[in-house]
C-alpha cells in the first residue's frame, strides 16, 4: 500500500483515513442517527488492524462525543494512529451550534482532554467564518503549534482567497474539502492551487455520505431516521436523487470488474486526482470498514477514469 506525505508535514498517510462523523451519535443538528459506541470502537480497531494510520474527528461531531469515543478506542490500541481534529464550531447548553474563531484556545484544551492525548497531530479550522476573524484565528493556531499543543495546522472548507490570507501568516499543512463525483466544485481552482502550493488535501465525503456506496436506494432514503441529516440534504432529494443513484449503479459495473463495491470505486476515483493525499472514509462498524478497505490499494486505470468521467459528463446535475 502506497503512503503519501501530507503537504509540508512530516506525516505520511495511508490512502484512506477513518472518518468519525457518524460516531457522534444522535441528538445534534448534523447527526447520522443513533450509533452504538461499542460498534464505533470496534470499527476504529478494525481500521487500525487493517493498517489505516490516521483518524479524523471534530468536537462538533456529537458535541464532544465522537472525540471521546476516538480517545477511548485509541487508548485501548497498541498501535497509535495519527489523530486529526478541528476547531471553530462551539455549542451552548441548549446544544445550539455557532461558528467562531475566537474560542480556539478553550477548544483545544477540551479536545486534548476528550482525546486523551498530549498533542494533536493535525488541528484544523473546521469552517471559515467572518473575514475579520480569519487572521486572528490562524495566528492562534500558529501559537498552539509553537507551544506543542498541536503538531501541524490546517484548514477545512476554505477558498483559495482564504488560504492565501492564512499563508501570509504561516504555511498551511493541509486542506480538508468535500470532494466526490457528486460534488466536484473544488476541481477547477482549489485542488490545482493546493497541488501548486504543496498543501496536502484530505477530502471528506468521497462517497457523498453513503449516496455512492451502491447500497442506497429510494426506499432506504425514505426510511432514514428522523434525526439523520441526510433526509433533508439536497442530493438525497429529487431530481438529484435519481441522478445520483444512477451514478452508483454505473459504479457497480466498474466495481464488478475488480470484485469491489461501487463505494470503493467512488473513493478510488477521488484518489486518482494528483492533488488528493488521502480520502476520509467513515465506518459505523467493522464490517463497513472492511468493505471500503480495498480502496486503499485499488488504482483505477486512465481508461477507467475517462469512462467514469464520460458518464458523469453525460449525466449532468439537473
Amino acid at each position: 500500500m502506497k503512503i503519501s506525505q501530507l503537504g509540508i508535514s512530516d506525516m505520511w498517510l495511508t490512502p484512506i483515513g477513518f472518518g468519525s462523523w457518524a460516531l457522534g451519535g444522535g441528538d445534534w443538528a448534523m447527526s447520522w442517527g443513533a450509533q452504538d459506541d461499542n460498534a464505533s470502537i470496534a470499527a476504529i480497531h478494525k481500521a487500525i488492524d487493517l493498517g489505516i494510520n490516521w483518524i479524523d474527528t471534530a468536537p462538533v461531531y456529537g458535541l464532544g462525543h465522537s472525540e471521546e469515543v476516538v480517545g477511548k478506542a485509541v487508548k485501548e490500541s497498541h498501535v497509535k494512529p495519527f489523530i486529526f481534529t478541528k476547531c471553530g464550531m462551539v455549542w451552548n447548553q441548549k446544544r445550539e451550534i455557532k461558528r467562531t474563531l475566537l474560542e480556539i484556545r478553550r477548544e483545544v484544551e477540551e479536545s486534548l482532554r476528550r482525546l486523551q492525548v498530549e498533542a494533536i497531530d493535525l488541528y484544523q479550522i473546521h469552517w471559515p467564518v467572518e473575514d475579520q476573524d480569519i487572521e486572528e484565528g490562524w495566528s492562534t493556531m500558529v501559537g498552539l503549534q509553537h507551544e506543542g499543543k498541536v503538531r501541524h495546522i490546517g484548514v477545512s472548507n476554505f477558498s483559495v482567497a482564504q488560504m492565501k490570507r492564512c499563508m501570509e501568516i504561516a504555511p498551511i499543512a493541509s486542506l480538508q474539502p468535500p470532494y466526490s463525483m457528486v460534488n466536484r466544485s473544488v476541481e477547477a481552482e482549489i485542488l490545482p492551487f493546493c497541488l501548486e502550493s504543496k498543501i496536502g488535501v484530505i477530502n471528506y465525503a468521497p462517497m457523498h455520505s453513503g449516496l455512492l456506496t451502491g447500497a442506497m436506494s429510494k426506499e432506504r432514503v425514505a426510511n432514514l431516521p428522523l434525526d439523520d441529516f441526510r433526509r433533508n440534504a439536497k442530493n438525497y432529494q429529487e431530481p438529484l436523487l435519481s441522478r445520483n443513484l444512477a451514478i452508483a449503479d454505473f459504479l457497480k459495473q466498474i466495481g464488478a470488474r475488480h470484485g469491489v463495491s461501487a463505494g470503493v470505486i467512488a473513493i478510488a476515483w477521488t484518489l486518482a486526482n494528483p492533488a488528493i493525499t488521502g480520502a476520509i472514509v467513515g465506518g459505523r462498524g467493522p464490517e463497513q470498514v472492511e468493505g471500503v478497505w480495498p480502496a486503499a490499494k485499488l488504482r483505477l486505470s486512465h481508461d477507467e477514469c475517462q469512462e467514469i468521467n464520460g458518464f458523469l459528463d453525460a449525466h449532468p446535475i439537473p
